[in-house]
């Protein structure tokens, strides 16, 4: 059984389980899925002030709360006990592409030349996880919300406001990784 959990899943297992979540969600009590909204129900539940945006009924998201715990708690039970102790696969195409920018650590989840204390304090590593983070950030607090609530949640409801922001997430996404990531990973 622990084989098949450290396994990864197939697309079409996976892809259900994630979109059978929405249904879920609301059949249980009329709740939706997204992630990003938990930093405001944290602010509100543990930093209580007169801000109109944090004066809202908080405990009633309770359970996205849980959720991310579990999350976190996931992630360090896979981390901690199931780990996978073969090297990352990667194509060979994207492993020539990857040397010429000077990232040769093909053994880890991460490679060491930009998640590492080193990597953080280069102009790319600056570039790429403080100013990444911030750009995240705003842009997930800009569009209402982020690609789990709008792409998996929003478009299930066939919101059009989720349509544009996913459309916008992936023409985001396609010009970061075709032209501005070479030009960062260049630094």
């Amino acid at each position: 059984m622990i084989e098949w959990i450290k396994q990864p899943w197939p697309w079409w297992v996976a892809g259900p389980l994630i979109g059978l979540t929405v249904p879920a969600l609301l059949l249980l009590g009329n709740k939706h899925f997204g992630i990003s909204a938990n930093l405001r129900h944290i602010c509100a539940a543990y930093f209580p002030a007169n801000i109109s945006f944090f004066k809202y009924n908080w405990k009633k998201e309770m359970w996205n709360l849980f959720f991310v715990a579990g999350l976190i708690l996931g992630g360090f039970i896979a981390a901690t006990w199931l780990p996978d102790p073969n090297p990352v696969e990667v194509a060979p195409a994207l492993l020539s592409e990857l040397n010429q920018y000077g990232i040769t650590d093909h053994q880890h989840q991460l490679p060491s030349e930009i998640f590492s204390w080193q990597g953080f304090l280069t102009v790319r590593g600056l570039l790429m996880l403080v100013v990444g983070g911030f750009l995240v950030g705003f842009g997930t607090r800009y569009a209402g919300g982020c690609t789990s609530g709008h792409a998996i949640m929003g478009l299930s409801n066939l919101q059009w406001p989720s349509l544009v922001a996913t459309i916008c997430f992936m023409i985001g996404g396609f010009v970061m990784a075709n032209l501005i990531l070479p030009f960062i990973l260049n630094l």
